[in-house]
């Protein structure tokens, strides 16, 4: 038996990840809404690609994010990825790659949309002493002067004028029903089809499956929805000095990335496929990140230049082309972007925390989100309750709460440490120099504090 859904599957088996893509609506250029550093590059300017052994400067973090964007954009035209079939119960947060058609009317027969009395004709009324219930087989036709007891979802017997409903109804003591006040014809009658028509158009390709999409897809006749494939991704994290549990001692610490980074990538529309523990250890990074078929490998710590820091080397060793090797942003100013095959990518975020969630939401979430076809993000402002101090030449991320329409910013917000973050709704982005208060900055939402699709860590 053919499922609900196969229909528009199999109407979609042509359409490309790449070609739903093209069909969200985005807005035009990177997600950062200000404009970039004066004398640093425009915004959105083209970003030539560097060899990985190559010495350049820091790039722009508006630039930054743009250079994701269009990484993932080639990515997905390398790749060629299928769209999939997915239960609804599966796929809250992907993106539709087909549209989402009616297989049948909604209603798909005429219902009651109240309980009370289905009626025929004028009153007063003979009551039925069987009643009509939602779920069963079509009830036997009323004649005039009939009524029949109804629930809400029941289907309406042929011939019945209007529906009274419970509280507008009173019986006399031979057991006639009357009405209370006028009775309308068609009153509280849900006629079949007054949703949609079978074949209707409901939502375009493009659209996000949040829960009211599933809940419409499932009332339309789905079980499945043809939709983008999650991103896969696999983490390396870095380190010797890490601690899997316990109290931090002899000069070893707590690993506080391991534990946050897979439910923040999978807010991010990721699929994490697993999280490695590779320690300080050069050929063994090199086996993982060769081994991975992942879309995007993400990296924590060793992306600076010190005696353990292996990414750089290992970029170079197997050709990889760095797209970002710096970034003019604090925190997190070694992050860096490579691309590893037309169709792999890795992310190398620094090893300090706040840090590396700064790297999440510059290179991360742009490059995740075009991937599977996301729609960016609308751009907000909002102005900022106190002062906050800026770099003299960097963009600041700058954990904050949002109270009556403005924005406060957080303490404990350096590259180590996670207490600001972990209390914040969005980070603020400041321009070099600082914001005073008043001013207008723009606001990157955390996945949970958003009200959005990106809740779901699972």
């Amino acid at each position: 038996m053919t499922s609900p859904g196969t229909r528009a599957d199999a109407e979609a088996e042509d359409l490309d990840v790449e070609e739903a893509l093209a069909l969200v609506k985005e807005n035009p250029g990177p997600a950062h809404r200000g404009p970039a550093h004066p004398g640093r590059g425009g915004h959105g300017a083209p970003v030539p690609h560097h060899p990985a052994d190559s010495h350049h400067r820091a790039t722009p973090w508006p630039e930054a994010r743009a250079t994701a964007e269009r990484a993932a954009r080639a990515a997905a035209r390398a790749a060629r990825r299928t769209p999939v079939a997915v239960p609804l119960d599966a796929a809250l947060g992907l993106t539709l790659a087909a549209p989402l058609a009616a297989l049948t009317d909604l209603p798909s027969f005429d219902t009651s949309a109240m309980d009370g009395w289905a009626l025929a004709g004028p009153g007063p009324w003979e009551v039925r002493d069987e009643g009509v219930l939602a779920g069963h087989a079509e009830p036997a036709p009323l004649t005039d002067g009939e009524a029949v007891r109804i629930a809400t979802g029941a289907r309406i017997p042929a011939d019945t004028t209007a529906v009274l409903r419970t509280e507008h109804g009173r019986t006399d003591e031979r057991g006639r029903l009357h009405p209370t006040r006028e009775v309308g014809h068609g009153q509280d009658i849900r006629p079949r089809g007054q949703e949609c028509r079978s074949g209707d158009q409901l939502l375009p390709v493009g659209t996000l499956a949040t829960p009211a999409v599933l809940g419409l897809a499932a009332a339309a006749g789905y079980d499945t929805l043809t939709a983008v494939p999650r991103p896969r991704v696999d983490v390396l994290v870095l380190g010797d000095e890490l601690l899997t549990e316990g109290l931090p001692h002899d000069g070893l610490i707590r690993d506080a990335l391991g534990p946050m980074l897979p439910p923040w990538l999978r807010a991010l529309g990721a699929e994490v496929r697993a999280v490695r523990r590779i320690g300080d250890d050069a050929k063994a990074l090199h086996r993982a990140v060769t081994a991975s078929d992942a879309d995007l490998i993400v990296t924590t710590g060793g992306t600076a230049a010190g005696p353990v820091d292996h990414v750089h080397p290992t970029l170079r060793r197997i050709g990889a082309e760095l797209l970002v090797d710096g970034v003019e942003v604090r925190p997190g100013h070694p992050m860096l972007l490579a691309r590893l095959k037309d169709d792999q990518h890795l992310v190398g975020l620094p090893g300090n925390p706040l840090a590396a969630v700064s790297g999440l939401l510059t290179l991360a979430e742009p490059l995740l989100r075009t991937l599977a076809a996301r729609p960016a993000p609308e751009p907000y402002t909002l102005p900022l309750r106190h002062a906050v101090h800026g770099h003299p030449y960097d963009t600041r991320l700058v954990p904050v709460v949002l109270r009556d329409e403005g924005a406060v910013p957080l303490h404990y917000n350096g590259p180590a440490m996670l207490r600001g973050v972990a209390a914040a709704d969005a980070l603020a982005v400041v321009p070099p120099g600082g914001a005073r208060s008043g001013q207008e900055a723009e606001l990157l939402d955390l996945p949970w504090a958003a009200g959005g699709i990106g809740v779901c860590f699972t």
